[in-house]
């Protein structure tokens, strides 16, 4: 009896002394879980564990109600006793549904879910490792509620809510990637954010401009890289993983690397990616119009068709990839933190593949027509104060350097000259964000964004046989430049246990300026400058009536500025057709009521159902215009009407959102979303047509599975049929990217696909990922894209971890 009481005061002293730490670890992965909250309610005590999972638990001693928190993951309650029992060790389970979920992208600051009015989904890093997506446009894919579109399999356009492009806005690491030149038609920029180095991507739906500005209508995709982990309890911090995969439907090899190092005072990141892709074979079971029977070769000088052996192989599509990011982060004090960010990513040469599809005269149109690299350098420096004072709690300023890179390469069939259209952006910024808590019930978010952009665009013709080169028309005039200015406010009141309020406003300056070169073009001006102001808010509530219930209402606005493509390009928008500038352009503006309800079920199930209706008045869109008194010029070679972008349309966007997610027993899941959306447009004579980037119904449902150091995840992704009665008029006119109905008309069929992924951790260090994607073999397009989907796809990835 002596030695029992002995060992209890030596384990006590020991204890005291040196504090007893748990450590919580991924059940799956094995990897350590930050973040994750501890607390007794008893003992009114509590804890959060660091970088490697760990959390001093000595004040927590003899406590029998340790609850343990993270979002993600299932709610432990356990005794003092128990966890020693464990020998302190505890896994936790992942979970379909995310408890109590912080985000960020609603304010630019740290927010509870429930209390933000907006709805918001959020792509954590453990989805991105299961599901193993090639690019962040595939990345945002996974969550089964953005569309994404393809041109080219170098590409993908996200649509949301019935917009694309240059009306949703693409955010990373709190910096706005959307420039001056970005288009009205399908974007590819998002495929330069590497998904092997975001640790969390969260997507805002509805209008953002309040926080973001211009551009920011159908939706914000905020993507947050790996931020720098400092040494934990004085001890040096050294982690990072390596994977390596393959998958057969395009032959893509990947690797990637990343290490954290962190000191005292200072961390470093370093990631490195690399991606080669072949040509993407589509799926066997599906419309015989997309198949590729033929393309072009260059032999001996003289251009070719040649029959495809294997028509299922989309010939070209291949390009490769290269993702760098440096990370450095300084904290010489508790109250200030600074982080200096560098990304850089560039492709190779991305066929366009829907372009190397058009026919003219029963002959392939083109020879060549491809994007050179497209290039994507930031740099960004974030500086962080908490010391309290008058004005703010805490303020972030982040300054950003951006440059980008892209061109246009195309060669009609039998001519030798190839057309090359460069064009260079550098863009500059400015945030300042403050947030400033007034009582305990009152926080006011504010700040203000400035922002520069300079455009650089040349134009020159090759002749491939003699190598000869002469001056062409640029895409854009030469040392244009966008620039906005703003200032915004966000007021959050929470009113009760129950009810928040949050509203804002939001002012913005743009001004633009180009001088055209007639050179080419006799155009009626030689200069443009524009001054568009545009004021924004939102007003939104938030309600949980009972346990478990969360009711949304948001009332917000939306505005894009017409930037330097909408008011000043010169291109073929489609076969016989040209757009050319207009000076007289003004901003567009959003309307958008979000409604939504959720109910949760314990930590079983979780049902969310919402709503939305949009209204988009002075709409930017292409009709038909004159040139220098003409409406049809000749460009390019040939005979062409004349559009440009006019303030001459309103749009209206309606649709919902069913998504379901839950717990079962015995280590089962489901989670299944659907998403439905309308939109009209209103025509010159008043009539209405179907809005382009209003994508079919589409979504996501997955069974999964997981215990012990394995979880597997069964799913189907399945879009609905846009019938030609509901194809918008520029897509009717692209026959050759969709199948033909009984009528001979184009439409875009129904599709879906089976798939299976597993992962399994091997040991301590070693991850496998195995998974088939659409098994069935099925031959799909997805809405309004170019290129069709991969067929039966094998992917193995190796992940080692340390």
């Amino acid at each position: 009896m002596k030695k029992i009481y002995l060992t209890g005061i030596i384990s006590l002293f020991l204890i005291t002394l040196y504090g007893q730490e748990i450590s919580i670890y991924d059940e799956v992965t094995r990897q350590p879980v930050e973040y994750a909250t501890l607390y007794s309610k008893s003992l009114n005590r509590s804890a959060i564990t660091n970088a490697n999972g760990q959390a001093n638990i000595t004040a927590f001693t003899g406590a029998n109600d340790i609850t343990i928190q993270m979002v993600g993951y299932l709610t432990e309650t356990l005794s003092f006793d128990e966890i020693e029992a464990m020998n302190f060790t505890l896994y936790l389970r992942q979970s379909e549904i995310s408890l109590d979920e912080v985000v960020v992208s609603a304010s630019r600051h740290r927010q509870e879910k429930a209390d933000v009015p907006n709805r918001i989904i959020s792509i954590p890093a453990k989805a991105v490792t299961m599901q193993n997506p090639q690019t962040a446009a595939d990345l945002l894919g996974v969550s089964g509620e953005v569309f994404i579109q393809k041109s080219q399999m170098g590409g993908g356009s996200p649509m949301i809510r019935g917009f694309a492009a240059n009306r949703v806005l693409i955010s990373v690491d709190g910096v706005r990637m959307n420039n001056a030149i970005f288009r009205s038609g399908n974007l590819q920029n998002v495929i330069s954010v590497d998904p092997f180095a975001v640790e969390r991507t969260e997507v805002v739906f509805g209008p953002g401009s309040l926080i973001y500005g211009s551009d920011a209508i159908g939706g914000v995709m905020s993507f947050y890289t790996f931020k720098p982990s400092l040494a934990i309890n004085g001890k040096n911090l050294i982690k990072g993983s390596a994977t390596l995969r393959y998958s057969s439907a395009n032959t893509e090899k990947t690797g990637h690397f990343d290490i954290n190092i962190g000191l005292k005072k200072w961390a470093f990141v370093t990631s490195v990616s690399y991606t080669d892709f072949d040509d993407l074979k589509m799926g066997s079971h599906g419309p015989e119009e997309y198949l590729r029977k033929e393309y072009v070769e260059h032999i001996n000088g003289i251009d070719r068709v040649v029959e495809n052996d294997e028509p299922e192989l989309q010939i070209p599509t291949g390009y490769s990839q290269l993702n760098l990011m440096q990370k450095i982060r300084f904290k010489p004090t508790a109250k200030w933190d600074f982080n200096y960010g560098f990304i850089y990513s560039a492709t190779t040469d991305i066929p366009r593949y829907d372009r190397l599809l058009q026919y003219k005269n029963d002959v392939l149109k083109y020879a060549e027509w491809y994007y050179g690299p497209q290039v994507w350098m930031m740099n960004n420096l974030h500086a962080t104060n908490t010391r309290p004072s008058g004005l703010y709690n805490k303020f972030t300023i982040t300054l950003a350097q951006q440059h980008f890179e892209e061109s246009r390469h195309s060669r009609k069939f039998g001519k030798t000259d190839l057309k090359i259209r460069d064009e260079k952006v550098n863009v500059y910024s400015v945030n300042a964000d403050f947030e400033k808590n007034l009582n305990k019930k009152h926080v006011l978010y504010y700040g203000g964004e400035i922002l520069f952009n300079k455009v650089f665009s040349k134009g020159k013709q090759e002749d491939i046989n003699t190598g000869e080169t002469q001056p062409g028309p640029s895409r854009y005039p030469d040392n244009s430049t966008w620039n906005s200015y703003a200032v915004y406010a966000s007021y959050h009141w929470k009113i009760n246990s129950k009810l928040n309020l949050q509203c804002g406003l939001r002012f913005n300056q743009v001004l633009l300026k180009t001088d055209f070169d007639t050179t080419f073009y006799p155009f009626p001006f030689t200069s443009t400058r524009i001054s568009n102001g545009a004021l924004t808010g939102s007003a939104g509530l938030t309600y949980q009536p009972g346990k478990g219930w969360l009711m949304r209402a948001n009332f917000t606005t939306g505005f894009r500025a017409p930037n330097i493509d909408d008011v000043a390009k010169v291109f073929d928008s489609e076969p016989g057709y040209v757009v050319v500038p207009n000076t007289g352009l003004k901003p567009e503006y959003a309307w958008n009521t979000d409604l939504g309800v959720s109910k949760r079920f314990g930590d079983r199930l979780e049902i969310d159902l919402s709503g939305f209706y949009t209204i988009l008045d002075d709409a930017m869109v292409r009709r038909d215009f004159t040139f220098d008194g003409h409406d049809s010029i000749m460009y390019d070679g040939e005979m062409s009407r004349v559009e440009a972008v006019q303030n001459a349309s309103q749009a209206w966007v309606w649709g919902f959102s069913v998504d379901v997610e839950s717990n079962l027993p015995k280590g089962f899941g489901i989670k299944a979303s659907y998403s439905y959306q309308k939109g009209k447009e209103e025509q010159e004579d008043g009539s209405t047509v179907p809005l382009r980037h209003a994508a079919p119904w589409f979504g996501a449902a997955h069974l999964t599975y997981s215990r012990y150091r394995l979880k597997v995840d069964l799913y189907a992704v399945y879009n609905g049929e846009i019938p030609y009665a509901d194809l918008a008029p520029s897509e009717r006119k692209k026959t050759y990217m969709y199948a033909s109905d009984p009528d001979g008309n184009p439409y875009s069929p129904s599709w879906y696909t089976l798939n299976v992924k597993l992962l399994y951790r091997l040991s301590e260090f070693l991850m496998v990922n195995v998974g088939v994607e659409n098994f069935t073999n099925q031959r799909y397009r997805p809405y309004s894209s170019g290129v069709a989907g991969a067929g039966i796809n094998f992917i193995g990835a190796l992940k080692f971890t340390f």
